[in-house]
């Protein structure tokens, strides 16, 4: 997990100077990290919510863009259902994307050894990203708009160095390339929901491709 709290260390520092410059005070800013802990949903959240946008459109996007760690959790859910609810609470909480990454592991979570070491690895990711944030704040007060200086790009660097190594198949290879293309596409010709679609084309391509292996 190190090497991936660095590398969300350009996102943490956008989200932070971000709140800051819509109007959060330093306060509200860091404890968006503290309660929230999601980086692509606080990122859109700060914008609609500066926006004066409704309490429910703000719900109902947020949702959408977190919908993916419901998948996290029952992909999870095998490997710590018997464990005690102390344990898997803390578990649910620190799930992020980085961390799902290197859940695939037979053994993941089942014993009290790997659990501990997977919540510090989760919660090691908390810390920093709330570490990053703190950055963000100083620096959006400090400095002028740092939105323009392309930190944003991190996200998507974040997400290419977690998926790349997963793809090992031509089913996952699939899904990725549609995926891609049609988010591209989509997004291109604004259609609102180009995310949500294009996961869904990308899931079902990689999907057919596994069942016709099969058969």
């Amino acid at each position: 997990m190190m090497p991936l709290n660095l590398a969300v260390l350009p996102w943490g520092i956008l989200c932070g100077s971000l709140a800051m410059q819509n109007g959060f005070s330093a306060f509200e800013a860091q404890l968006m990290s503290l309660l929230v802990f999601a980086g692509s949903a606080q990122l859109v959240a700060i914008e609609l919510i500066a926006s004066d946008t409704s309490l429910l459109t703000i719900a109902i996007t947020t949702f959408i863009i977190s919908s993916r760690h419901f998948l996290y959790g029952l992909a999870v859910r095998q490997k710590v259902i018997a464990q005690p609810l102390r344990w898997r609470l803390p578990v649910s909480f620190v799930l992020t994307d980085e961390l799902f990454a290197f859940s695939h592991h037979p053994k993941a979570y089942q014993t009290k050894a790997r659990l501990i070491y997977a919540l510090s690895a989760g919660f090691s990711f908390y810390v920093f990203w709330n570490i990053w944030t703190l950055i963000g704040i100083v620096a959006g007060q400090l400095l002028p708009d740092l939105t323009n200086l392309g930190l944003d790009f991190a996200i998507a660097t974040t997400f290419i160095a977690l998926v790349v190594p997963s793809i090992k198949n031509r089913a996952t290879l699939a899904c990725v390339m549609v995926s891609g293309i049609s988010a591209a596409a989509l997004k291109s010709w604004g259609f609102d929901m180009w995310l949500v679609a294009s996961a869904l084309l990308g899931m079902s391509c990689g999907y057919l491709m596994t069942r016709e292996v099969k058969q």
